[in-house]
């Protein structure tokens, strides 16, 4: 199933510790909804504007959040969210890109360090956007907006 022109259902479900443990990670029609508005709203747009990338976490059903070290309230479960990177960009960039020109619920620069390190976590609603902006590190965990502590 397509979800947009460049990324496919397969892609948003993949999920090497589901394989490992024998996980079935397939959402429902729900589920499969948001997925579509997630790539069509934010994932599209960043690969139109900065070329292929892959989607590290995707769509994760309860018991595949859970395996990961995850809750199963994250917005993963739902289908509204996905981590990324893409190569060659910085992460810290690649955020301030996405807050200043997409329409997002959450926006997460997770474990960055400079360049392309960590990730980035971002999610779509369809009604009433938080346009949430956060940094997560492992010392000061999240806070509240998009932070580069090598200046």
């Amino acid at each position: 199933m397509q979800l947009s022109k460049n990324f496919s259902l397969a892609e948003l479900v993949k999920s090497q510790m589901a394989e490992r443990k024998g996980i079935d990670n397939t959402p429902n029609p729900k589920q499969k909804k948001n997925l579509k508005l997630l790539c069509e709203n934010i994932l599209q747009p960043i690969r139109d504007r900065f070329g292929p990338f892959i989607v590290s976490s995707g769509y994760r059903c309860h018991e595949l959040s859970a395996a990961v070290g995850s809750s199963v309230k994250s917005q993963h479960c739902q289908g509204l969210a996905a981590d990324f990177e893409v190569p060659g960009v910085s992460n810290y960039d690649l955020c301030l890109w996405i807050k200043d020109n997409l329409v997002f619920d959450q926006l997460i620069l997770e474990c960055f360090t400079g360049g392309n390190t960590g990730w980035i976590h971002c999610s779509y609603v369809e009604e009433d956007p938080r346009y949430q902006l956060l940094t997560y590190d492992r010392v000061n965990k999240y806070r509240p907006g998009l932070i580069d502590d090598r200046s």
